[in-house]
């Protein structure tokens, strides 16, 4: 038996465009949720949420019903937890900070078992198998490994185009908060040197044959970021929806 396919990166590698969401919450029921909402993707947010590797494991078991595709995205690109992170079952992998070729270069080997990588070969007793189930999965599984590295900052935009050359990275991610942060206008993505900046971001992935992502929360940031040619975009993050609908609702009945 091999590994179970990846549709996410199937998808991608198709071209179709994939509308997704942020799960910050950290926890397995707003997980298990969020996977009702017909989204076909979730970033499980190992960054800014309170998650650890048990938690990132709960809310994978959450959603291994749904039919979204779970994204765990990991606080830093370090070998030893992508391992951990693959091993309890993620396909895809969404790393922040990246800012060089050589970095991606060592997160497509920490994806992937030796010769061709570093992952470690400890599957037997992993959620990836089935607990030992899968028996091919060491042989199958670099080919259903999904990479996604983020360029959120001027220098991963200086060095776009070297890791858009690194093979075995599958997409890019744009960082609209913190790239308009580091570019000097704390947090407004919406600045029209911000928004030059990932138009042009978006058409190099495009043409490097990678795909690319970003995150919008508003209405009109989503559709400018589809009519830039974003592919997998992810529309909202789960804490923001529950206090903005908890707010309005509050706000509407107080002022009867």
């Amino acid at each position: 038996m091999a590994a179970p396919t990846n549709t996410f990166k199937q998808a991608l590698t198709k071209g179709d465009r994939l509308i997704g969401c942020w799960s910050s919450f950290a926890e397995p029921v707003a997980a298990e949720i969020m996977g009702t909402a017909g989204f076909d993707w979730l970033v499980v947010d190992g960054e800014h949420a309170p998650n650890d590797i048990r938690s990132l494991r709960d809310q994978l078991i959450a959603l291994a019903a749904s039919p979204s595709h779970p994204v765990v995205r990991v606080p830093v690109g370090d070998t030893a937890l992508i391992k951990m992170v693959l091993d309890i079952g993620a396909q895809t992998i969404l790393v922040p900070m990246v800012n060089s070729a050589e970095q991606a270069r060592e997160l497509v080997s920490a994806c992937r078992y030796p010769p061709e990588g570093l992952r470690g070969v400890g599957a037997g007793a992993a959620r990836a198998t089935g607990y030992g189930s899968v028996a091919d999965y060491i042989q199958t599984a670099d080919e259903q490994i999904c990479l996604l590295v983020q360029v959120e900052n001027r220098a991963g935009i200086a060095a776009l185009d070297d890791i858009l050359q690194v093979d075995g990275v599958d997409g890019v991610f744009i960082g609209p908060a913190d790239l308009s942060t580091d570019m000097g206008f704390q947090g407004n993505s919406a600045a029209p040197e911000v928004r030059a900046t990932i138009a042009d971001a978006i058409t190099r992935i495009k043409a490097a044959g990678k795909a690319p992502g970003i995150l919008g929360t508003d209405d009109e940031a989503n559709q400018a970021y589809l009519d830039m040619g974003a592919q997998f975009l992810a529309v909202g993050i789960d804490v923001m929806l529950l206090a903005q609908a908890a707010r309005a609702l509050s706000a509407k009945w107080k002022a009867k």
